[in-house]
């Protein structure tokens, strides 16, 4: 159902090198980039995550209750990703672990303080 989901960022060049490395983690890479737009995905024609600088030209802002999650193929991909994350400067919003029977998960904040969270059902 859902395309793409895209994250605003105040600086492309910079949110993009955190991106480009962190999504390498579970096999991701850019499948498209125009002027202020990158996206990448993992799989052709699969789910993509973007970045863009405000159409408007008014600053990037986090929005309130707003989440992205990214699944992952296993625990350890969780573990991975949201390790890599914390290592090129994102936020720690709530440590890798079960949330119920099997949801395995992790949440983290972008350099541009947007929520991501990374997950695994098993």
């Amino acid at each position: 159902m859902i395309g793409y989901v895209t994250l605003g960022t105040n600086d492309l060049e910079k949110a993009s090198a955190f991106y480009d490395e962190l999504l390498t983690t579970i096999g991701g890479k850019r499948f498209m980039e125009m002027g202020s737009f990158i996206a990448w995905n993992n799989s052709d024609g699969g789910p993509g995550l973007s970045l863009t600088t405000p159409f408007n030209e008014k600053p990037a802002t986090v929005g309130n209750g707003c989440m992205v999650a990214i699944q992952a193929k296993s625990k350890e991909e969780v573990d991975a990703l949201h390790a890599k994350a914390l290592e090129l400067g994102g936020e720690d919003e709530g440590a890798v672990g079960y949330r119920g029977d099997t949801f395995y998960t992790g949440y983290f904040r972008d350099l541009d303080g947007n929520k991501l969270n990374v997950f695994y059902i098993g």
